[in-house]
């Protein structure tokens, strides 16, 4: 459905946005961008909107390129900002229709009625938006970039500054949107949020796509904890009756670091009750070094 092809981004400082990316995004997909505030993910979907021009490269809409066929791949798109940029005083239901007359389309009170109901925003349309809370007026948002019958949604941090309920609810309208066939791409920096709905994660770092891969692939990968265990005097080398736990020398050999798989059971499969068994053994360095987890957290380089 979309096709990025050597794109890339500076900027009239020289700051370089974006750089080299390739993706093809699949027809009926949930495609989550993730990665950390700055990354370049609001830079990426902006270009590919047609709201940024891109420095070289190109993009192509369902067959259309961005740029020289601006109009027919716009009218696929339907995106919805980050920021709230709604007008105070206009009525949902005006709102909304502006939207789809933007584009051309002739009015449609059925399917703008469809919409919002599917919104939970119908019991609203003849309220101000300055009368509206947070939550709500982001699905105005999202009800006008559906007003002219995108196949394709951009959603940019759809659920920054929402309550946990709220994301949950807007999760499954997200899911409710797929199934009916639009192609979905959404930015985040929550991983929980990529995990939930994704199809496939793409994350992005500094304007470098780093890697594109299948949800359930990576997960796997992300799916990795650590115990550290931090040594009173250093470690020239990891003794030999703990060779059999994997263990890494770390901090100029002042810890022990154990990676196991976050998915086994802690009293069965991640094998620290054995580790913890040999450290407490004679003459193991567990006679002079305290123990403490680190925190949890996923093991992948990604960021």
């Amino acid at each position: 459905m979309i096709r990025v092809e050597g794109l890339g981004k500076t900027f009239a400082g020289g700051f370089e946005a974006l750089c080299d990316i390739d993706l093809e995004i699949r027809r009926g997909e949930i495609f989550a961008l993730l990665g950390p505030n700055g990354a370049g993910k609001t830079t990426l979907i902006s270009v590919i909107c047609g709201l940024v021009n891109p420095s070289r490269g190109r993009v192509l809409v369902d067959g259309y390129d961005n740029v020289r066929q601006f109009r027919e791949a716009r009218a696929r798109i339907g995106l919805v900002p980050q920021e709230l940029t709604n007008d105070a005083f206009i009525k949902v239901w005006d709102s909304v229709r502006f939207s789809r007359g933007l584009f051309g389309k002739p009015p449609d009170p059925a399917h703008i009625e469809k919409v919002l109901r599917s919104l939970s925003l119908w019991e609203k349309r003849n309220n101000r938006m300055i009368t509206l809370s947070g939550g709500m007026k982001r699905r105005v948002l999202i009800a006008k970039a559906l007003a002219h019958e995108p196949e394709i949604l951009f959603l940019d941090e759809p659920t920054a500054g929402v309550d946990v309920a709220l994301r949950r609810d807007m999760w499954e309208v997200v899911r409710q949107l797929r199934n009916s066939g639009v192609t979905i791409i959404l930015t985040t920096h929550y991983i929980e949020e990529a995990e939930e709905m994704a199809d496939r994660i793409g994350v992005i770092r500094s304007g470098e796509l780093v890697l594109v891969e299948d949800k359930q692939a990576l997960m796997q990968k992300l799916g990795r904890k650590e115990l550290t265990i931090h040594l009173r005097d250093p470690l020239h080398a990891v003794p030999q009756r703990l060779s059999g736990h994997g263990l890494t020398l770390t901090e100029e050999g002042h810890a022990l670091v154990y990676t196991y798989d976050a998915e086994a059971g802690e009293d069965d499969g991640t094998g620290i009750a054995e580790l913890l068994a040999d450290l407490e053994g004679p003459a193991s360095p567990s006679r002079t070094c305290t123990l403490a987890r680190a925190p949890w957290r996923r093991s992948s380089s990604a960021w």
